[in-house]
């Protein structure tokens, strides 16, 4: 006896008590959409004296960390990406403002002696020359400059600076400042030399400037000694501070320079409710969806639908596992893309248990044999009605049906779906992998659930499923009740085939002139209408504000209009809620319009703040044309290596046509076209490659056998023997994704439209676009002919069409 079936349960035992203990003993990491808080993207650039490389990108992240760490934020999480980008994240802050203007600072802490006072700057304005000598402004006399002398000191001299409050003079908050080693003595020498200049002259002040404005300008006092200076190695900074002005700044000293100078490239706020609405939205819809696509493979498949659905929830235990395991961060779109999978798990099963189908069936047909013939007839003379005669044969038949023989289809149907199963699951990961590349902000993180799911969804389906039900067909109950298990009956969409037997593939000229039809409906509406492309691609800011009163759109138009953006795009959004979109939109121009709003609608809450700006808008652009590209390419080169470059070229064609039409139904709908959007797009060109790679693979084995065969007709049996499973698997998905549309919230319920059309598009193209192309480019440029391999003639074809051949009828279902 084969011990491969012990080594599976081991393995599949081994892979859910690992899953067990990662579920229990780790949490998943939350993205900020969903845990509620800010994300800023700064990006360095170069400076005069440093360039911005992955160094001095390393060293500003350091400096960055100081600054944030003083912000006193739970939990803030700083990395960098690439070369010149830093990820800052701050969960629960709301109000971005204060921590964008203290994180994108340079903190250029500089000290110079005053050389003299002026009334005006000069031609220079300010710019500092070679020794660091410069003019600015006065901070204490409005309207008046100081002349200063070159850089005394740096900020890198500073060892430590600390907020205080000054309980002696009661002059309110300064910064005390710690000097290091050398720093100490030159401050020694900078107040020295000014101390030697008369009382009330200019000389007599040492400036501290921060960012070429000028923080401080003190007086030296009159007991300070001339060429001795202040020593002791510590100063303040003094400069009518209130609490939060004198801690920021001493965060921004004690934290130092940034090496290169940083730009806000992107910066995202999400409300803490919006994020707990979104897990318990997706949450509910994830129970609902599994429970409907459960509760659908139950009734069409019996005992092993019943099996499948253990399988699918131990699926989602084990991708959950994978997720902490690898500390991979979960994000809105992410969490999508998990409760997605689910219903692509499926797939697999379906794919099986079709198969396994036509493998029992086609046994019980060759076990019957003429001899058989003699006992319904003999039944139906004694019954008269012509009408018996085939009941009482179908009963004969169904009682020779040996119930030992359940193990043996099932085991053909898990050998021969491997190769579509893998190369279906493939094609799936080109495209999550492409997320995982070009994709930015929560998007990345749809990609890396996705593939997580895909490749779990193998586990899942071929290990864990053929597990449970080797153990299940093996119990005499059940030996001794083939019905239960599912295999036995034919399934209504099976059974419609055989009778009508439809000639799809024959009218492909039809079908292939529909097709172009809706392919120009969808480019005219691309044309008239345009695309919607969201902020990450246009650059600029959208903000969804909550008030605690109902606001009439038009109001809040008027509202933000008067406030100063009258070229600003004001939208309702979601339950009630107003979406404002401008170009570029500074933190305190954001604040502005929410003040404006709190006028209409009392307490104004952001829920969801998204800054993009206009070099990263056209970076995102051109990463989605890349990555729809690339997605292009892969496709056509892994299935031309798999399959003949004509059905790759057939499989990549009604790839672009569904991507067309769902682009097309967008710009007719005049929905955004946004970073979310493009990951259904790369989620429906999987899916559409998916499906066409289940038939093609029949078409291929189909072909092995018996290479002389007429393509049109061996096309038409692959269609009509994988469409139950195309239908049952694109029940499953749209169970899921109609439950993602209702409950997911605003936010998922353009993603979930366009993947519900993909899917329904990606189903019809497979049969009415990808099979007539792949024949009609067979036709023109036929394969070579191939000798059968040795065996494969008897080895394996169906029983069903060795049945079929045997009488001479083709028919296979």
């Amino acid at each position: 006896m084969s011990r491969a079936p012990m080594w599976r349960a081991i393995v599949a035992l081994g892979v859910i008590a690992a899953s067990l203990f990662f579920a229990l003993t780790q949490s998943a990491r939350l993205g900020l959409d969903l845990r509620g808080g800010t994300q800023i993207v700064l990006e360095t650039k170069d400076s005069p004296v440093v360039e911005a490389n992955a160094e001095s990108t390393q060293r500003a992240l350091e400096v960055l960390r100081q600054r944030v760490d003083a912000l006193g934020v739970s939990e803030p999480s700083l990395y960098r990406s690439g070369q010149q980008r830093i990820f800052v994240e701050l969960p629960g802050l709301q109000d971005p403002r204060e921590a964008a203007e203290v994180i994108g600072r340079t903190a250029q802490l500089t000290v110079h002696p005053v050389r003299g006072a002026t009334d005006e700057q000069g031609k220079n304005k300010g710019k500092p020359a070679e020794d660091g000598s410069r003019t600015l402004a006065d901070p204490d006399q409005k309207g008046a400059f100081l002349e200063l002398g070159p850089t005394a000191l740096t900020g890198e001299g500073v060892k430590d600076a600390e907020a205080v409050l000054d309980q002696q003079q009661m002059s309110g908050w300064m910064v005390d400042l710690t000097f290091r080693g050398q720093a100490g003595k030159d401050w020694a020498r900078v107040t020295g030399a000014a101390a030697c200049a008369p009382q009330g002259a200019p000389e007599r002040r040492v400036a501290i400037v921060l960012d070429g404005k000028v923080l401080s300008a003190p007086g030296v006092n009159a007991d300070v000694a001339c060429k001795v200076g202040i020593s002791g190695g510590s100063t303040q900074i003094t400069g009518g501070f209130d609490r939060e002005e004198a801690r920021d700044l001493a965060a921004l000293v004690k934290g130092g320079a940034l090496p290169v100078p940083v730009e806000v490239v992107e910066q995202r706020t999400v409300g803490p409710t919006l994020g707990a609405d979104a897990i318990a939205a997706s949450t509910q819809a994830a129970i609902i969806g599994l429970a409907l696509t459960g509760l659908f493979i139950l009734v069409v498949y019996r005992l092993l639908g019943a099996l499948a659905t253990i399988a699918l929830a131990l699926y989602g235990l084990i991708s959950y596992a994978a997720l902490v395991a690898l500390g991979a961060t979960l994000t809105l779109p992410g969490l999508a893309g998990f409760v997605l999978a689910i219903g692509m798990a499926v797939d697999a099963n379906v794919l099986v248990f079709e198969r396994a189908r036509e493998e029992y069936l086609g046994a019980r047909a060759l076990k019957s044999g003429p001899s058989r013939l003699d006992k319904p007839l003999r039944t139906a003379f004694g019954k008269t009605w012509s009408a018996v005669v085939d009941e009482e044969y179908q009963s004969a038949r169904a009682l020779k049906s040996a119930p030992a023989r359940l193990d043996k289809p099932l085991r053909t149907a898990f050998g021969k779906t491997w190769s579509a199963v893998v190369d279906s699951n493939v094609t799936t990961l080109l495209a999550s992998g492409l997320l995982f590349f070009f994709a930015t902000g929560p998007v990345k993180g749809f990609g890396v659930t996705l593939s997580i799911g895909v490749l779990v969804s193998m586990i899942s389906a071929l290990v864990i499923t053929r597990v449970l039900a080797d153990f299940a067909i093996r119990r005499r109950f059940v030996r001794g009740r083939p019905g239960l298990t599912g295999i036995t009956s034919t399934g209504r969409v099976r059974a419609w085939l055989a009778h009508r037997k439809p000639r799809l593939v024959h009218h492909r000229r039809r079908w292939l002139g529909v097709s172009a039809l809706l392919i120009v409906v969808a480019v005219v509406g691309i044309g008239l209408r345009g695309l919607d492309f969201g902020v990450e691609f246009t650059g600029g800011r959208l903000v969804q504000y909550s008030t605690s009163r109902p606001v009439d759109v038009d109001a809040a138009r008027t509202a933000v209009t008067e406030a100063g953006f009258p070229r600003a795009v004001v939208q309702e959004s979601g339950d009630g809620d107003i979406s404002v979109r401008t170009g570029e939109l500074s933190n305190d121009q954001q604040h502005t319009i929410k003040t404006a709003l709190a006028k209409e609608g009392g307490e104004v809450t952001v829920e969801r703040d998204e800054l993009i700006g206009p070099s990263l808008g056209a970076e995102l652009r051109q990463n989605a044309l890349i990555a729809l590209g690339i997605a292009v390419a892969a496709q056509l080169i892994y299935l031309s290596v798999r399959f003949r470059w004509t059905f790759a070229a057939a499989a990549v064609s009604a790839m672009v046509h569904d991507v067309l039409l769902v682009v097309g139904l967008f710009a007719w709908l005049g929905k955004p076209v946004d970073s979310i959007f493009l990951a259904a797009l790369l989620t429906i060109i999987g899916y559409s490659v998916n499906d066409t790679v289940v038939v093609f693979d029949r078409v291929r084995e189909a072909r092995r056998r018996d290479p002389a065969a007429d393509l049109e007709t061996t096309a038409n049996k692959a269609v009509i023997q994988t469409l139950p499973r195309t239908v049952n698997t694109g029940m499953g998905a749209l169970f899921i994704l109609v439950a993602l549309a209702v409950l997911g919230g605003d936010s998922l319920a353009d993603f979930s439209l366009a993947l519900i059309a993909g899917v329904v598009i990606g189903m019809a193209s497979t049969v009415f676009t990808a099979v007539p192309i792949a024949v009609q480019l067979e036709g023109s440029r036929p394969a070579p002919p191939v000798r059968p391999r040795r065996g494969e003639d008897g080895g394996t074809r169906s029983p069903l069409e060795r049945r079929g051949r045997a009488r001479g009828s083709g028919a296979v279902v």
